[in-house]
């Protein structure tokens, strides 16, 4: 098997094991905020309680995400890659089986300290790729990651509550009455567990051990602490912390509508919402995937070649967050004919944004620090998700009942200002007219790349 065919042989591995990851991330999507309602006590505010089950998720990203990065730079990308899918496995059904909102809230925190895989998986991605193909690759990864997006909200959401399908009865009288959100989760499980059998099988270590004991000849052993504070060294580097920072308020505004998505969605049209089931739900979140994946498949890699990374980082940004801003000005007479061109435009926004950063931070990042870098980048993900997750719910409970300037509108604008940032940021920094030399400077020392 030539090189070239090796290497697209494994980015297929690649995205299918994080396909079917994905698959089951976004099951969940549709009914997490019916699932806090069910288990809240009446009068708690859902809001909050659905942030808390997204915080502990990130907050758990956020500090083991550079440990399983450092990780991967030292033993190899695979068995990390492993570890994160096995993680997965175990929590979704422990959420799937949760009878309060402590256990569910238990299980997001085990699901987000063991999931590492979006970070190994792009670094693997960058050590098998020409740094000219980054963006192309990542994107090709990001058709996955669309796929997944696109069908798992969508079964997610026809999975829930099966005991009260009319079409059967077989799940009735079943421990699916009690726990109605299990059935969507057990196959989330398994999806996670059959994505770690092909990695086992197929997936071969990007990185030989002969480069993994040159990489790391010299190193120190850095603690958990340690590789916390690789996060103020990177957002310090005078090229790289431009890109961070943007991504970092970006990915803020994303996660705030997160949480608010599904809350406004699902709130009564008589207070302004759309009054959306899980299914109606889990078919718009759908359709954002099938976006994600036209826009991540086919048209990343010819608009790269025109534009660069640089300026599609921006456009994207700017893209996103007019999306973002525009989502509660929805009609609930024509929910889906006015809700779609918000999502069109959050969803193109974001496809542009997620290859492009990558792209960025690969070519910024040597091999030996590759894993670091994007450990590093999934941290700050994952403290944005925090921060965003929580401020979200804490906007939506103080606003939603609100008919004046500071109403439900509240958090969406909020979203496209961070964006805005974001854009602002990145366009009057050294990060907007670097990629061209790091390129050549790649090329001039291939080594390095």
């Amino acid at each position: 098997m030539t090189e070239k065919k090796s290497t697209r042989y494994q980015i297929w591995i690649l995205m299918l094991v994080i396909l079917v990851d994905m698959i089951g991330i976004g099951i969940i999507i549709p009914f997490i905020t019916y699932m806090v309602d069910d288990l809240s006590e009446p009068g708690e505010k859902i809001g909050m309680w659905v942030a808390a089950l997204m915080a502990a998720y990130a907050l758990a990203q956020f500090i083991f995400s550079p440990f399983w990065g450092s990780l991967s730079d030292r033993i190899g990308r695979r068995p990390v890659l492993m570890i994160g899918l096995m993680g997965n496995t175990i929590a979704m059904i422990i959420f799937g089986l949760a009878n309060t909102l402590m256990m569910a809230l238990f299980a997001r925190l085990i699901g987000g300290l063991f999931n590492a895989n979006v970070s190994v998986t792009r670094a693997y991605i960058a050590d098998i790729t020409e740094p000219k193909d980054v963006a192309k690759n990542q994107g090709l990864l990001g058709v996955a990651f669309g796929v997944g997006f696109s069908l798992g909200p969508a079964i997610g959401g026809f999975l829930s509550s099966p005991a009260e399908w009319t079409w059967t009865t077989a799940f009735q009288s079943t421990i699916f009455e009690t726990q109605p959100y299990l059935l969507p989760c057990l196959l989330s499980s398994l999806l996670s567990f059959s994505g770690l059998i092909m990695a086992i099988k197929f997936l071969p270590e990007s990185r030989t051990s002969e480069q993994i004991d040159a990489d790391n000849e010299g190193k120190p052993r850095l603690s958990a602490l340690q590789k916390m504070r690789q996060i103020p060294s990177m957002l310090s580097r005078p090229v790289i912390s431009p890109v961070l920072w943007s991504l970092t308020f970006f990915w803020m505004a994303f996660t705030i509508m997160h949480v608010t998505f599904i809350l406004f969605t699902m709130m009564n049209p008589s207070e302004g919402g759309l009054g959306f089931s899980e299914s109606d739900n889990g078919l718009i979140f759908s359709t954002i995937g099938v976006i994600g994946i036209i826009t991540q498949g086919k048209l990343i890699g010819p608009l790269t070649n025109r534009f660069g990374s640089s300026k599609l980082l921006a456009a994207g940004f700017v893209i996103a967050g007019t999306g973002l801003a525009a989502i509660p000005y929805s009609s609930a007479a024509y929910p889906f004919l006015t809700l779609l061109p918000a999502v069109f435009l959050v969803s193109f926004g974001n496809g542009l944004v997620t290859p492009s950063n990558m792209a960025m931070l690969s070519h910024l990042s040597g091999r030996d620090e590759r894993g670091a870098v994007m450990g590093v980048s999934e941290s700050l993900r994952s403290l944005s998700a925090l921060v965003g997750v929580s401020s979200g719910g804490v906007m939506w409970d103080l606003t939603s009942s609100r008919t004046d300037l500071f109403d439900y509108h509240t958090a969406f604008r909020i979203c496209g200002i961070l964006a805005l940032i974001s854009a602002i940021i990145f366009r009057f920094s050294s990060g907007w007219k670097s990629e061209e030399a790091i390129l050549n400077q790649n090329r001039d020392n291939p080594a390095v790349a």
